[in-house]
């Protein structure tokens, strides 16, 4: 008896040992027009396999793909497809560059410190103070995101003053929007119910 742990190892385990050994048949076979036909018989049955994935726009470049893939690409016949090379297939993807951004207070983020400089250049007036105030309520946000303990309304008007060197200050009638509604709030208030 011959266990699988001592058989060749599968490169392509969905698809199983049945299929394996009919795309090793088919690499043996002496003539290409009975290679071809078997290999078009292999994909039609790896392709009712996958019967759910046969939607995908490019299902049968990859059935091709994958049936040289087994036959570790010693199949040879004539593919409909241009098939996937091994260099290409191992090649690894390009390291993405990452956006690296100084921030002096992340809790804030980047995007608050950017939107913070844009109203300090910003000319006095009606539209530069709508934007410092809904600045001032969404740091009040992160600010009780990251630490309740430590929220406090002075410090934001501290901290949006040091962003813009003294440009822009919120007035000092403002009335900061409560966050009694946020979702950690609510959360919270669940869990203490609970209790």
């Amino acid at each position: 008896m011959t266990y699988n742990s001592q058989r060749e190892p599968l490169s392509l385990r969905e698809y199983g040992r049945t299929v394996q050994d009919m795309v090793d048949y088919c690499t043996q076979l002496p003539d290409r027009q009975l290679r071809q036909s078997c290999a078009e018989t292999i994909v039609a049955l790896m392709a009712k396999m996958n019967g759910g994935a046969s939607q995908q726009a490019d299902f049968q470049h990859k059935l091709w793909d994958q049936i040289a893939i087994m036959s570790d690409y010693k199949l040879d016949i004539d593919y409909p497809y241009d098939i996937t090379q091994p260099e290409d297939a191992d090649a690894r993807p390009k390291t993405l560059k990452y956006p690296i951004h100084r921030i002096r207070y992340r809790h804030y983020g980047h995007l608050v410190e950017a939107m913070l400089r844009k109203a300090g250049q910003m000319p006095e007036g009606a539209e530069r103070d709508e934007l410092t105030e809904l600045l001032g309520n969404a740091m009040k946000q992160d600010l009780f995101d990251f630490n309740r303990d430590a929220m406090d309304e002075n410090k934001i008007r501290t901290d949006i003053k040091a962003y813009t060197d003294g440009e822009v200050a919120l007035p000092e009638d403002f009335a900061f929007r409560s966050i009694t509604g946020s979702k950690i709030t609510e959360k919270t208030s669940r869990k203490k119910r609970r209790k």
